[in-house]
């Protein structure tokens, strides 16, 4: 097969690739925030408002980018697994569009996105031996340990919506993070692993925002191209906050895009939590995620 469709449906954000696999690039793309975990913490189910908004993005997809639903290879998330009603909700998106989603554990989740990374930094001749992966969902956070051809991942059931819906003070906030941070470092130490030998690379929404907002870039002038392999460092994230705190939705909007500002603080505790707990100064931001993954994996098993 010379080219593959897949979807990726998070808690926050839809996103679709056109990738061709004889080449192993990127044909099309789309992305779209749909916020399907909007409530979700607190009511437990997709909402059928944010149900709609999904239905209507594949439509709008399919037609930007003439691909067929039915046969898009396409994945669900940390949002699905904990919804209660997921397979009303599977259903209803089949029914309306044809596309048929899988839901992934965590598991397979930090695997193809694990995937879709190796190719990144192999693109982008940076060196991919041993490295620590971090990717910042809307319903959960995974960790990824890379040593050559073997991995450890373990899956944080946290993430930028999540924490947003649950907590709305900084104080609670930071309270929470603080206990995040003891449970990551408890993963850490049973690997057994010297820290000071990994790499840190981050990949999805937050590391790529920081990145554009580092090189000059907004919304509406992203360039992944310039964005793959910069190096993102603590002071990054902090210039980053500060420039929030004085800045209107609007002003942020623009640079973030619509849908992502009420989420961008809290994904940048996040991001600075995790510089925390390795101990890193920098780390390298990479914008290929679970959809390349995806892409790649079905690539390789069509061969």
């Amino acid at each position: 097969m010379k080219q593959v469709t897949t979807i990726d449906l998070g808690s926050n954000s839809f996103r679709v690739l056109i990738y061709d696999c004889l080449n192993h690039k990127i044909m099309d793309e789309y992305q779209e925030v749909v916020g399907m975990a909007d409530g979700m913490v607190k009511t437990g189910i997709i909402s059928a408002e944010a149900q709609q908004r999904v239905i209507d993005a594949i439509k709008t997809s399919s037609k930007q980018l003439n691909y067929d639903p039915k046969t898009a290879i396409c994945v669900t998330t940390a949002a699905m697994r904990m919804a209660t009603n997921s397979k009303d909700v599977l259903d209803n998106f089949e029914r309306n569009t044809g596309a048929t989603f899988k839901i992934i554990d965590g598991i397979e989740e930090a695997r193809l996105t694990l995937l879709a990374v190796k190719y990144a930094l192999k693109r982008e001749k940076i060196n991919s031996s041993k490295f620590i992966l971090l990717d910042i969902g809307g319903g959960s956070t995974e960790i990824i340990i890379n040593d050559k051809n073997s991995h450890t991942s373990h899956s944080f059931n946290f993430g930028i919506v999540t924490l947003t819906q649950k907590h709305y003070g900084d104080e609670k906030l930071h309270q929470f993070l603080e206990l995040k941070k003891l449970e990551i470092k408890n993963f850490l130490l049973t690997l057994n692993i010297n820290l000071d030998e990994y790499t840190f690379v981050a990949t999805a929404g937050t590391p790529t925002t920081v990145a554009a907002i580092k090189l000059g870039q907004d919304f509406f002038h992203y360039d992944k191209d310039l964005i793959n392999g910069t190096i993102v460092n603590v002071d990054d994230l902090d210039n980053c906050l500060k420039l929030f705190e004085n800045a209107s939705n609007n002003d942020i909007s623009a640079l973030v895009g619509s849908g992502r500002v009420e989420f961008i603080e809290v994904g940048i505790y996040i991001y600075k939590t995790i510089f925390e707990v390795l101990e890193k100064k920098e780390s390298i931001v990479l914008d290929d995620g679970l959809r390349e993954g995806v892409a790649v994996n079905s690539c390789l098993l069509r061969q």
